[in-house]
């Protein structure tokens, strides 16, 4: 095969930290409060923007709070486990590495003694109907590293006893989500509005208060963890008074990218860029024998971190200690050709390639992207062959 005659314009294809919004510069971050105390009131002014911003595009209850937490999405979920989990049983949603994260979390780390694991494969779901709604459950929306994610949350009930918790860091800003039926949830900044890490997001609903409020852990709780004093919710979490310092270079890059998006259209906008990326995907995939998707069920498959799978039967034919050298040979060949970067599969997940399709990642690229992963899979296999 020829080498394609057109390239990305931007060949960043990350799943994490994702692409930039289209045109960034550093000029976006002219206006930052940098040298300045982020309690005084231009740093908290801009954290509150933040909160406020994300607020709208998201479409958040009124009734829900959002803090800006510490440690990226694995902090402000993990602030949530040990705040809230115990009082309940809990269900355990596993179907990637970073549910698998959580699970551990719950069995190993903080020894819940009531903990049931519903698992499946890379690209499958487990079956949502064991999920108990008297119990707390534990899930990622979208799995970043598998390329599956739930449908809906059709499976969630209005009437649950227990608090869902929601890793939504690679589904927010660009899948639609229920936010009655979500509790508790979690995303960071380098996701799907390109932004900088650092910092989480942490939404409760009023549900999550109450447990917040009259529920105590057995264990103890680290101070970034701690959301109450006195029985009662720290208010000020939720207005921007963050629990350390933040880097006020990255909060100004949130409020870019949170500006973009309402520029743009919110949320509308951000979830039919981030389709049309997959439909670009899914009809070049229709279209090849050598690849196909990782969730074979379009109906949970995701449209942010979209993992794809070798099905050619030469591929299958290879000892399973040099499948992964395709893909890893591909990447470095697309990264030497700056077309894409980073497009190997997670180091956990089946030997694939994982495309960052969300919001911030143009079509134009996507389509641009596509003949050049031919050309890379015919080099490759030419390669083997002829060493072998």
């Amino acid at each position: 095969m020829t080498e394609p005659h057109r390239r990305p314009s931007r060949p960043h294809f990350s799943s994490g930290p994702c692409a930039k919004r289209p045109g960034w510069s550093l000029e976006a971050l002219s206006d930052a409060a940098i040298g300045r105390s982020h309690r005084a009131k231009a740093g908290k002014t801009k954290l509150a923007e933040v909160i406020s911003r994300s607020r709208a595009v998201l479409g958040l209850p009124d009734d829900y709070l959002l803090a800006i937490v510490p440690a990226s999405d694995t902090g402000a979920f993990e602030m949530a486990m040990w705040s809230m989990l115990g009082a309940r049983g809990t269900d355990l949603l596993v179907w990637e590495s970073f549910g698998q994260a959580w699970a551990t979390d719950a069995t190993k780390q903080l020894k819940l003694p009531d903990c049931h694991v519903h698992a499946a494969g890379y690209g499958a779901l487990p079956d949502l109907s064991q999920v108990d709604p008297d119990r707390d459950t534990v899930f990622c929306w979208n799995g970043t590293t598998s390329g599956a994610r739930v449908p809906n949350g059709d499976w969630i009930r209005d009437d649950r006893g227990g608090l869902t918790l929601c890793d939504a860091t690679s589904a927010v800003f660009a899948m639609a989500i229920p936010w009655q039926k979500i509790d508790v949830a979690t995303w960071s900044w380098q996701k799907a509005l390109g932004g900088e890490g650092q910092h989480g997001m942490l939404v409760l609903s009023p549900r999550a208060v109450e447990r917040l409020e009259s529920y105590t852990p057995p264990w103890p709780l680290p101070k970034i963890f701690r959301m109450t004093k006195g029985g009662k919710l720290t208010d000020g979490l939720f207005k921007g008074e963050t629990i350390n310092t933040p880097s006020m270079l990255c909060v100004e890059d949130a409020i870019d990218g949170l500006t973009w998006a309402e520029e743009i259209g919110g949320l509308p906008a951000l979830i039919a860029r981030t389709d049309a990326n997959l439909l670009s995907i899914a009809n070049w995939v229709g279209r090849t024998p050598w690849v196909d998707f990782l969730a074979a069920d379009p109906a949970v498959r995701s449209s942010t971190s979209i993992c794809l799978k070798i099905s050619d039967p030469w591929f299958e034919g290879l000892p399973d200690d040099r499948k992964a050298g395709v893909p890893k040979a591909m990447t470095a060949l697309l990264e030497s050709q700056g077309v894409a970067y980073d497009v190997n599969h997670y180091r956990e997940a089946p030997p694939g390639l994982r495309v960052w399709g969300g919001a911030t990642v143009e079509n134009d690229d996507i389509e641009a992207l596509l003949p050049w992963l031919d050309w890379a899979y015919e080099r490759v296999q030419a390669e083997y062959a002829a060493a072998a």
